[in-house]
C-alpha cells in the first residue's frame, strides 16, 4: 500500500519546488544547441564531438527515466528527489568548468542522469501535496513551466552565449539548484510506491532498449541511416524493449506493468505526448535555425520573436488546467494538439528566405496556444489514469516516451531537411524546412487523434480514485 507523510509546507511551495526543478531539466535538453560554434572555438572538437555535448545528455535522461521513477517509488520520491537534483547541480558545474569537450561530454551524460531520477518524481511529488479539486490548476501551472522551458531552450542559451559566456548555460543551474535542495528536504512531504522490490531484468532491458533506439536515432542524420552502429542500435534497441514487454507480462512485480496500457486512458495520452513532442522538438530544432541563419537576427533578436509561441504557455497554460477540471482533459488536450498542428502547417505556407514578421505572427500564436492547451491537461490525464502508488513509474514512462519522441523528431525532420534542402543558400534552407513542418504538423494532428481516444473524465478518474484506498498518513521524520 502506497505511504505518504503529512504534508509539511503544503500546496504552494509543492509547486514551486517541482515546477523549477522541472524547468532546468527541461530547459537543458535544447539550451546547449546555440551555444555550439562558441564551445568549439573555446574547447575544440569536431561536428561529431559537438553533437555529442547535446546527445549525452539525451541519452542518459530518456534511458534512466523509469528506472529513476522506480527508485523513488521503493527509497522514498523526496530523498531520491533531492539526490537527483544534487547530481543535476554537481554536473552542472562540472560542465561550466570543463577544461576540453571530453570532459563536457561526461558532465552533460551526468546531467541526463541526474534528471532522469528528478524529473518523473515532480509530478508524483505534486500530486500527493495538493488537493485533488485543485490539481488541475497545479498540473497547469506546472505545464506552462515545462513548456516554457523546452521551446525557450535556444532562446536562453543564444542570449547568455551572446552576451555573457556560454558557461554561464550551465551556470544558471547551480544557484537554483543549490536554493532548492533545503527547501526539498524541508518543504515537501516523503512517499513511496508499493514498496516491492526493484525490477533488475526489467531495467537492465529497458534501459538498454532505450539506449540503443535512443542511439540510432541521435546518430541516424549524423552517421547515415545505414551505418553499422545506427543499424546496430535501432534492431538491438528493438529486440529488448520487445523482451522487456514479454518479461514485464508474466514478472510478478515489473517495473512498468504491461495492463496499464489496456487502459485507454494511459495508452491515448502517451502516445499523443510521445507524437506531440516528435513534431515540437523537430520543429523548434529547424525554426530557431531558420530565423537565426536565414532572416539574420541575433539568438536574443530570434527568441523575442518566438515569444508569442515560447512564452504563450505562461498565460494560458493555467487557463487550460482549469479547464480541464471542469470539462475533462481530452477535449483541452485534443484542441491543443490540433491548434499546435494548424500552426506547424501555416508556418510551413508561410516561411520564405525573406519572410516578414507579421507573415510569421498567426503561425506563432496558433502554435503557443496550442502547446499551453496541451501541457497541463497531459500531466492531470497521466496521473489520473493510474493507481495513486503507480503514479511514479506511470510518470516516468510518459517522461521516457516524451524524450525518445523529441530524440525521434530532430532525427526525422533532419532528415526530411537534408533530403529536401541544406545550409547553401537561405532558400535551400527553407527548401529543406518546409516539408520537415508539414511532417510535424501531420504528426502532431494524429496526436490530436490518438488524444479523442482517451475516455471521457467520468470513466477514467474514478476509476483510478477507486481503484486503491487512500494511503495512510505518517508522521514525517526530519
Amino acid at each position: 500500500m502506497s505511504q505518504q507523510t503529512a504534508r509539511r509546507g503544503g500546496a504552494a511551495w509543492a509547486l514551486v519546488i517541482t515546477s523549477v526543478a522541472g524547468f532546468m531539466a527541461a530547459l537543458d535538453n535544447l539550451v546547449v544547441t546555440t551555444a555550439l560554434p562558441s564551445i568549439r572555438e573555446d574547447l575544440g572538437g569536431g561536428l561529431h564531438d559537438l553533437e555529442w555535448t547535446v546527445s549525452a545528455y539525451t541519452l542518459t535522461f530518456a534511458v534512466l527515466l523509469m528506472f529513476g521513477a522506480a527508485l523513488g517509488d521503493r527509497f522514498g520520491r523526496r530523498r531520491l528527489f533531492t539526490a537527483g537534483l544534487a547530481v543535476f547541480t554537481g554536473a552542472s558545474a562540472a560542465a561550466a568548468l570543463a577544461p576540453g569537450i571530453d570532459s563536457l561530454i561526461a558532465a552533460r551524460a551526468i546531467q541526463g542522469a541526474g534528471a532522469a531520477v528528478m524529473m518523473p518524481l515532480t509530478l508524483t511529488l505534486l500530486t500527493a501535496a495538493v488537493p485533488a479539486a485543485k490539481r488541475g490548476m497545479a498540473y497547469g501551472i506546472w505545464g506552462a513551466v515545462n513548456g516554457l522551458a523546452v521551446a525557450s531552450g535556444p532562446l536562453v542559451g543564444g542570449t547568455l552565449t551572446e552576451h555573457i559566456s556560454w558557461q554561464w548555460i550551465f551556470w544558471l543551474n547551480v544557484p537554483l539548484g543549490l536554493a532548492l535542495l533545503p527547501l526539498a528536504r524541508l518543504r515537501l512531504a516523503e512517499s513511496h510506491g508499493t514498496g516491492a522490490p526493484l525490477d533488475i531484468p526489467g531495467t537492465l532491458l529497458a534501459s538498454g532498449g532505450l539506449f540503443g533506439i535512443v542511439y540510432g536515432l541521435v546518430r541516424g542524420p549524423v552517421d547515415g541511416w545505414t551505418g553499422s552502429m545506427v543499424l546496430t542500435g535501432l534492431f538491438a534497441g528493438s529486440a529488448l524493449l520487445t523482451g522487456f514487454v514479454l518479461y514485464s507480462t508474466r514478472a510478478a512485480n515489473p517495473m512498468l506493468p504491461m495492463r496499464l496500457f489496456r487502459s485507454r486512458a494511459f495508452s491515448g495520452i502517451n502516445a499523443a505526448s510521445l507524437l506531440m513532442f516528435l513534431g515540437m522538438f523537430g520543429s523548434i530544432f529547424l525554426l530557431s535555425q531558420y530565423m537565426q541563419g536565414v532572416l539574420g537576427y541575433s539568438p536574443t533578436e530570434a527568441g523575442l520573436r518566438m515569444l508569442p509561441w515560447t512564452g504563450m504557455p505562461m498565460l494560458v497554460a493555467p487557463i487550460a488546467g482549469i479547464l480541464a477540471d471542469r470539462v475533462g482533459g481530452r477535449p483541452v488536450v485534443a484542441a491543443g494538439l490540433f491548434f499546435q498542428a494548424l500552426g506547424l502547417g501555416y508556418m510551413s505556407v508561410v516561411a520564405t528566405a525573406d519572410a516578414s514578421y507579421a507573415a510569421q505572427l498567426p503561425a506563432l500564436i496558433l502554435s503557443g496556444i496550442g502547446m499551453a492547451l496541451f501541457f497541463a491537461p497531459a500531466s492531470h490525464l497521466v496521473m489520473s489514469s493510474v493507481r495513486p502508488s503507480e503514479q511514479g513509474i506511470a510518470s516516468g514512462a510518459n517522461n521516457a516516451l516524451r524524450e525518445v519522441g523529441g530524440a525521434l523528431g530532430i532525427a526525422v525532420m533532419s532528415s526530411i531537411f537534408a533530403a529536401r534542402g541544406g545550409y547553401e543558400t537561405g532558400q535551400t534552407f527553407v527548401d529543406g524546412m518546409r516539408p520537415a513542418l508539414v511532417t510535424g504538423s501531420a504528426v502532431v494532428a494524429l496526436a490530436g487523434a490518438s488524444a479523442l481516444l482517451i475516455p471521457t473524465r467520468r470513466r477514467t478518474e474514478p476509476q483510478a480514485a477507486q481503484a486503491e484506498p487512500a494511503p495512510v498518513l505518517e508522521t514525517a521524520s526530519r
